[in-house]
Formats: structure tokens, C-alpha cells, sequence
């Protein structure tokens, strides 16, 4: 007869593990052959179990056991249970197992669920992948429609109260993202919108000489620059610019669970973080759309003087007789309306945004697109609508 009992070691950090209540794990070979039974002694707890385990696994795959007898465990666990089931190979066949009822009971359940392997999930191919990427999106869309009009709403309750009360509007927030969202673009805006004239005027001169009516290039540039290339510029760099900005700053907030602070402290978010950046774009943006107007005028004018030498002085009487405001009032219309989006899809991705950085990329990035597609779809849409009104 073998007998295997546990080395005493007299570690304080072994110690400090055990309690006092708990006998060692133990156990014993006997008998040959088929006949071989393995006696297992003391509890067999993930507390008691130390290297037991380890050392009755090497034990069996020596000499393997016919049968196991815990009769004298005093406590058995999940840890010892699995510790024997891999000791006997993985399989332990409960008919060879003598113990008590419950602890019994364990050893099956252990066993079982040892015994269950993760079926690998077949992937779907060909058509019907695609018919589940499309069921996926549409379900999507569905849930991000309906957030929005959560979102929209919850705004528009803030909106009501701050109208109400207009002491509520924190105006420190409002002229602070005013600044960094208007004042700090204007350069860009400018000299973006300075070129795209420049484009506009060069082609036209380009196309229209060969007709002969290089004068038409001014109404060209008019025409496109106070009615689309303004408002659309101004619109494409603030979604760039400002609505990934407001996606960032929220979003990194929810991160860090300011968001959550300010709930228990009866702050509401969409008073502190949100209302305030719509205002800001609301005054900026056609701040913003004025600048472009007369940033592309010059960059047409540019090309218009030192190409066809047409001065200044002509340049504007033409754009004032033949031109007229109309076209720049159609053109800053769309600006509120802009305003409201990208500061709508830049604060409501923010929002979305989960517990990691990953999370934070991607709704940066769908602040950007998103707005950016939205701007879009609305200047077509304003276009169908106002040539259906002759404007």
C-alpha cells in the first residue's frame, strides 16, 4: 500500500489561505491492477487543495484507479471535484465513484459540465449573410431613429425651460464654445472658401471663352458661392471640425463617468453639455457662412482679374445688378438648419458612447460621416425646394 499525503510547508502565505477549520487534502493508492482504489482524506476545497491535485494527476497516470472512495472527505468543493474529474482523464464514470449523497450530486454536475464543449457556430455564407447584414441594418436604423427622437425630445424639453427661464442657459458655456467653434474657424473656413471661388471662377473662365461670354463667369461665381459653396463649405468643416470635437468631449466624459456624476448630483446633461453647443452653432454658423461669401467672392474675383482682367468695380456691379441678395438669403437660410444637425449628430454620438476607447473611435467617426451624409441630403433637399418655389 501507497500512501500519498500532503508535504507540510511551513510558508505564512500557504498558511494564511487555509483555515483553521479545514483539514489538508490527502490521498492513498491501494490494491493492483483493476482493483486499484484511490482513498481520498481531509477536504478537498480550493482552500485545502494546494498541490493535491497536481500530485494524484501524476499519481494516476502512473498507475490508473479502478474505483475512488470519499467516504472520508469531509468537505468537497467545486476546485476538488474538478481536480479529481481531471485526474481520472477528463471522464469519471459516477458508478465508480463511492461517496455521499452530495457530494455525489457534485462530482456529476462537475462532470457534466466538463464534459459539454462549445459547439462552434457555423458563419453565414453567400446569401444568406447578406440578407442578415441588411435585417441587421435595418434594425439598426430603426433603433437609431428612435434615439433620436428621444434625443429630440429631451432637447426640446431643455429648449422649452431655458425659454421659459433664460437664466438657466449657461452663457459662459455658450460664448466659450462659440469661440472655439467660430472665432477659432475662421481661417480655415476663409481660406478654404477662397480657393473653391478661385475653382469656380478659373473653369467658368475656362468653359465660357470658348463661347465668347467670359463676362458670364461672374454670375457664375455669384450664383454658386452665395447660394451653395458658402453654407455647404462652412457646413463640411464645422461637421470636421466641431462635430467630432463635441463627440470627443462627451464622449470622454461618459468614459470617465462624469456624465454619471452629474445625474446624482441633479445636473442634466442635456442642459450642461448639450443645449450649450447647439447654441453656440447656432450664432456661428452664419457668422461662419457671411466669411466664406466673401471669402470665395475674392478668390473668384482673383481669377476673374488676373484672367480675364475684369476689376473689382465691375466685378461687384455685376454681382449687385445681375446677381442680387436673393441668392445669399437662400444660401444663409440653410444655416440654422445646419446648425441644428451637426451639433445634434456630434452631441447624441457622445452620448452613445460606451466604457472603452473603441467605443469613442467609432462614434467619433460616425459624428463626422454621419454629419457630413446629412448635409448633404438637406442642401439637395433645400435645392429641390426652392427651385419647386422658383426662388
Amino acid at each position: 500500500m501507497r500512501r500519498f499525503s500532503r508535504p507540510r510547508v511551513r510558508s505564512s502565505a500557504i498558511s494564511s489561505v487555509s483555515t483553521s477549520d479545514e483539514a489538508p487534502a490527502a490521498f492513498e493508492l491501494t490494491g493492483d491492477g483493476a482493483d486499484r482504489v484511490v482513498r481520498l482524506t481531509g477536504d478537498w476545497t480550493l482552500n485545502a487543495l494546494g498541490r493535491e491535485g497536481r500530485r494524484l494527476d501524476a499519481a494516476l497516470k502512473r498507475e490508473p484507479a479502478g474505483r475512488f472512495d470519499l467516504t472520508k472527505v469531509g468537505k468537497l468543493d467545486t476546485a476538488g471535484a474538478f481536480a479529481l474529474i481531471r485526474a481520472a482523464g477528463g471522464e469519471l464514470d459516477p458508478a465508480k465513484v463511492e461517496a455521499r449523497p452530495e457530494n455525489q450530486r457534485l462530482i456529476e454536475l462537475v462532470a457534466e459540465a466538463a464534459a459539454k464543449r462549445a459547439e462552434p457556430k457555423r458563419e453565414p455564407r453567400g446569401w444568406h449573410e447578406m440578407t442578415v447584414r441588411i435585417g441587421k441594418g435595418v434594425v439598426g436604423t430603426a433603433y437609431d431613429a428612435f434615439d433620436t427622437l428621444v434625443f429630440a425630445g429631451h432637447l426640446l424639453i431643455v429648449l422649452g425651460k431655458s425659454l421659459v427661464n433664460p437664466r438657466r442657459i449657461r452663457w459662459a458655456s455658450v460664448f466659450s464654445l462659440a469661440e472655439r467653434a467660430g472665432l477659432d474657424a475662421i481661417p480655415i473656413v476663409a481660406v478654404t472658401s477662397f480657393f473653391i471661388g478661385a475653382v469656380v471662377g478659373l473653369l467658368g473662365a475656362n468653359m465660357l471663352r470658348e463661347f465668347g461670354a467670359q463676362v458670364f463667369a461672374v454670375e457664375l461665381i455669384g450664383v454658386a458661392v452665395l447660394r451653395e459653396f458658402n453654407i455647404l463649405i462652412t457646413a463640411i468643416l464645422l461637421a470636421g471640425r466641431s462635430a467630432s470635437s463635441f463627440a470627443a468631449e462627451i464622449g470622454s466624459m461618459k468614459m470617465n463617468q462624469e456624465v454619471d456624476a452629474m445625474k446624482v448630483m441633479g445636473v442634466d446633461p442635456f442642459e450642461a453639455l448639450v443645449f450649450p453647443r447647439f447654441m453656440a452653432l447656432l450664432v456661428t454658423i452664419p457668422l461662419l457662412t457671411f466669411v466664406a461669401t466673401l471669402a470665395g467672392l475674392c478668390g473668384g474675383l482673383a481669377v476673374t482679374w488676373s484672367v480675364l482682367d475684369i476689376g473689382p468695380n465691375f466685378f461687384f456691379q455685376r454681382i449687385l445688378e445681375y446677381v442680387g441678395p436673393t441668392h445669399f438669403w437662400v444660401g444663409l437660410s440653410k444655416a440654422p438648419i445646419m446648425a441644428i444637425v451637426i451639433a445634434g449628430i456630434g452631441c447624441r454620438q457622445g452620448m452613445e458612447v460606451g466604457g472603452d476607447v473603441e467605443s469613442l473611435g467609432r462614434r467619433v467617426t460616425a459624428a463626422v460621416v454621419h454629419a457630413i451624409f446629412a448635409i448633404i441630403m438637406i442642401d439637395a433637399a433645400f435645392a429641390l425646394l426652392y427651385m419647386e418655389l422658383d426662388i
